[in-house]
């Protein structure tokens, strides 16, 4: 492997790191690009998918990791990507959790990464507040 191939490698992640996610993308489209585009939110903030991806496939299309172990706190992506290992678990905002591998994104779905409070907490950085 040359060094030009490895600076490509997707980066290692702390499991320590208590902050939201990078944005960087774990997936990145090169075919079926012509579907129907549709918005949903991902941690409360509004991005982009196509019409026909999965859950999975929308969520690495935006940053590295599709949700965080509840048990270490280490990112996860995905392991067997077709519904039978249980890693891909996310929850919707209302705390509903869907399989991101083998759930179709719908515009306007509102999932999360980690707990709302973690997100919450980021957003009054991000912001300035005062906890």
């Amino acid at each position: 492997m040359s060094s030009s191939d490895h600076a490509l490698m997707p980066s290692t992640l702390s499991s320590t790191n208590a902050t939201a996610p990078r944005r960087e993308p774990q997936f990145i489209r090169i075919a079926e690009t012509r579907r129907k585009p549709l918005r949903f939110f991902l941690d409360g903030q509004e991005v982009a998918a196509l019409q026909g991806d999965t859950l999975l496939t929308a969520v690495l299309m935006q940053q590295r990791r599709v949700r965080e172990s509840e048990f270490s706190g280490a990112p996860r992506a995905g392991f067997c990507l077709i519904g039978a290992c249980q890693d891909c678990w996310m929850r919707t905002e209302d705390g509903k959790r869907v399989r991101a591998c083998s759930t179709l994104v719908t515009e306007g779905m509102r999932v999360l990464t980690r707990p709302a409070a973690a997100i919450e907490a980021d957003t009054a950085d991000r912001n300035g507040d005062a906890r």
